[in-house]
């Protein structure tokens, strides 16, 4: 799960940089307004983390931007600005929650994982799909009660198909997913990925679309 986080201070932004990641999620760090703006332009992002009181664009602006381009992705608003009517006009200018500063972190990624839940029609976190229970909080997989060793990246490649469930999703599509700005991605990355899912769960789970991708089937 890809998520931006825009902030300019550089002890804030860091913490929540390593929290987040810390969480299962790929973080994309930007340190002002435009390059938030330019980096909603040309990455698919599953929610935002945005400070308000941004440098060449305030995070009120680039809400408005996002909102006003028919963008749904989930804003988390984290701000000093904490009264009663910055939290209305923040809900109000479209952020989906509101968090004042200073906040605790761990309050921060519940709340982001209730976002991101949400986001997908789920109410809670497990992710449950046939004899599988997946829970991406803690990357545990079960298998009718036994757990089943997946590395981190292979956990979140099992989410990301189980989130989409009869959605091919590309390899690319996958890639942007799992990985940051300033990570380096073998060429043959994902397909390693789901033939070690394969092994470890079973051959018949996820199925190559030749030319497209991988799918899990959805359930009736």
């Amino acid at each position: 799960m890809r998520v931006l986080l825009v902030e300019d201070d550089d002890l804030i932004g860091s913490g929540v940089e390593e929290g987040l990641r810390d969480a299962g999620m790929t973080v994309d760090w930007a340190h002002d307004g435009r390059e938030a703006m330019l980096a909603l332009t040309t990455t698919e992002y599953e929610l935002v983390v945005l400070d308000l009181g941004l440098p060449k664009l305030s995070g009120t602006e680039l809400l408005d931007w996002l909102r006003g381009r028919r963008d749904d992705t989930p804003v988390l608003v984290m701000t000093a600005r904490d009264t009663v009517a910055d939290r209305v006009g923040g809900l109000t200018a479209g952020a989906d929650d509101y968090l004042g500063k200073p906040f605790d972190l761990t309050e921060l990624i519940a709340r982001c994982r209730a976002l991101l839940r949400r986001a997908h029609g789920r109410s809670v976190e497990t992710i449950e799909y046939q004899d599988l229970s997946v829970d991406p909080s803690t990357f545990t997989v079960t298998r009718n009660g036994l757990r089943q060793p997946l590395t981190s990246r292979e956990c979140a490649v099992l989410v990301e198909l189980l989130t989409h469930q009869g959605t091919p999703l590309s390899r690319a599509r996958l890639e942007e997913s799992l990985y940051g700005w300033q990570e380096e991605v073998e060429s043959n990355a994902i397909e390693v990925h789901v033939s070690n899912l394969r092994k470890k769960l079973g051959p018949g789970l996820i199925r190559t679309i030749r030319g497209v991708g991988y799918v899990v089937e959805k359930t009736s």
